[in-house]
């Protein structure tokens, strides 16, 4: 984060108060007084990593009693949060029982929908922006999902667990370091989980390459590179939507702002945090060009943004080195006119995949009954067809009929099953307050490694060493 940008730093919760509750996931665009705090860590070394508090437990293996039906509330029904209202009340075994947002239409339609879908009427809470206290507050919920703007996420998260609740929050879970630990700390004196809302990791080529990295088709794995790569130039200036208070952040972090969506995948792919952990990673951005000409050159809401200054580079890219020496290439561009992409690749000994379009080659395509020759070309669609009927996941091979109403192509549905049946089944989530954490903690340490001149930046270890005897996370059916 860059020195000249410091007074940018200290209003930026003022200035972000168009986010408050914000826009389309919870409520109006209009001055909402937000969370206090600064968006960077007030400790001096954020990669350190921090002791584990006396009294505090691991939650990385944590198991909860059995629940019949898994009772959920849901913090914002705007955007997003609609969109996950429609999954929640179509999985049998999940009961709806509380709605807030700040605007009382959005909680209106969302009850609407609820006595629709399911005949039911959820207790509602809106027009105060501390209303989502009194709903993490209610007795007959055991999960509290949070899409809301990522000033509030922590602030939610902490208090639904701290008050018996599990938290599950929307990308990113987190901003700054310090409240990536508030997370990890919080959930370890509760002992709730707090799970990263991460739907990318429930897609169908996202499941497919996990299965086939379980299964040994990629050999040693050894690299892998991922992007959150999507022209949301005309969102961020878009009124009423979360462009209101995303397009703040464009002021004052010059980083990856948006990490999870490419990262959850291909950590769960190279097991980091399970037998491997990130150490150190360098950053770089491009200059700032394509916000400021949108805004120059349109002159969107006529033109009442002018004067608006960005800092954040087009396009970030960023190189990370892990324990056991392997490497992952993120980047985040949301600015430059090109086809939507989260890049998806990886390459071990004996095979690559890459996403957008997905492609696949093999060292020795024979061993699976290929046309192809060799690994000098992508095998053909025909062979690709048939890696997919011998390793989809079967997690989507079960839901994939279910799914196919869900938003984002069925990874939506896909993951609030999965999730929300790991807590009915009392066993740990497949994404845990260590894997939110990390995965978020890009966003500040990028920023740190930019602003000095892209030198490397220690990773915190949120799992406190334990990253060495955690397993895999398995390969769920349902």
């Amino acid at each position: 984060m860059k020195k000249e940008t410091s007074t940018s730093r200290r209003t930026f919760i003022k200035t972000a108060a168009l986010a408050g509750f914000g826009a389309s996931l919870f409520g109006r665009s209009s001055a909402l007084a937000a969370p206090a705090g600064d968006i960077r860590s007030k400790a001096g070394d954020i990669s350190a990593t921090r002791p584990r508090p006396a009294g505090q437990k691991p939650v990385h293996a944590l198991t909860t009693a059995p629940l019949e039906k898994v009772r959920v509330g849901v913090i914002g029904v705007g955007g997003r949060g609609r969109s996950l209202l429609r999954d929640l009340l179509a999985i049998d075994f999940v009961e709806v029982t509380a709605l807030c947002d700040i605007r009382q239409e959005l909680v209106d339609r969302s009850l609407k929908s609820a006595q629709t879908a399911r005949g039911i009427s959820p207790k509602t809470y809106a027009g105060s922006e501390n209303a989502w206290e009194k709903l993490v507050a209610q007795d007959d919920i055991d999960v509290v999902y949070i899409a809301t703007p990522w000033e509030w996420h922590v602030p939610m998260a902490v208090k639904a667990m701290e008050q018996g609740k599990h938290a599950f929050v929307e990308v990113a879970a987190a901003v700054t370091i310090d409240e990536c630990w508030r997370l990890v700390d919080t959930s370890e004196r509760t002992q709730r989980h707090c799970a990263i809302l991460e739907n990318c990791c429930y897609g169908e080529n996202e499941l497919f390459v996990l299965n086939m990295a379980r299964e040994g088709v990629f050999g040693e794995l050894n690299h892998a590179e991922c992007a959150y790569i999507h022209d949301l130039r005309s969102m961020l200036f878009k009124l009423g939507t979360e462009g209101d208070w995303r397009r703040e952040y464009h002021k004052t972090i010059d980083g990856n702002l948006y990490p999870t969506h490419g990262l959850g995948p291909v950590c769960q792919y190279m097991d980091i945090g399970r037998g491997d952990q990130m150490k150190f990673l360098v950053s770089v951005s491009s200059p700032e060009r394509g916000l400021s000409k949108w805004l120059r050159e349109k002159k969107p809401n006529s033109g009442r943004h002018a004067g608006e200054r960005y800092v954040c580079g087009d396009m970030n890219t960023s190189i990370i080195k892990t324990e056991l020496g392997r490497t992952i290439m993120l980047q985040h561009d949301v600015i430059s006119p090109r086809p939507y992409s989260r890049i998806n690749a990886l390459s071990g000994t004996e095979a690559t995949f890459f996403g957008y379009p997905p492609q696949l080659a093999i060292d020795s395509p024979a061993r699976y009954g290929l046309s192809a020759k060799s690994s000098h070309k992508w095998i053909s669609p025909d062979d690709l067809v048939k890696m997919r009927e011998r390793f989809t996941h079967p997690l989507w091979d079960r839901l994939k009929e279910r799914a196919k109403a869900s938003g984002h192509g069925g990874m939506d549905y896909v993951m609030s099953y999965r999730l929300l049946d790991c807590i009915r089944k009392g066993i740990t989530p497949d994404m845990t307050v260590y894997d939110a954490a990390l995965w978020s903690c890009i966003i500040e340490l990028s920023a740190k490694s930019v602003e000095t001149g892209s030198m490397p930046v220690a990773v915190p270890d949120f799992t406190r060493g334990d990253w060495k005897k955690i397993k895999s996370i398995p390969i769920a059916t349902v």
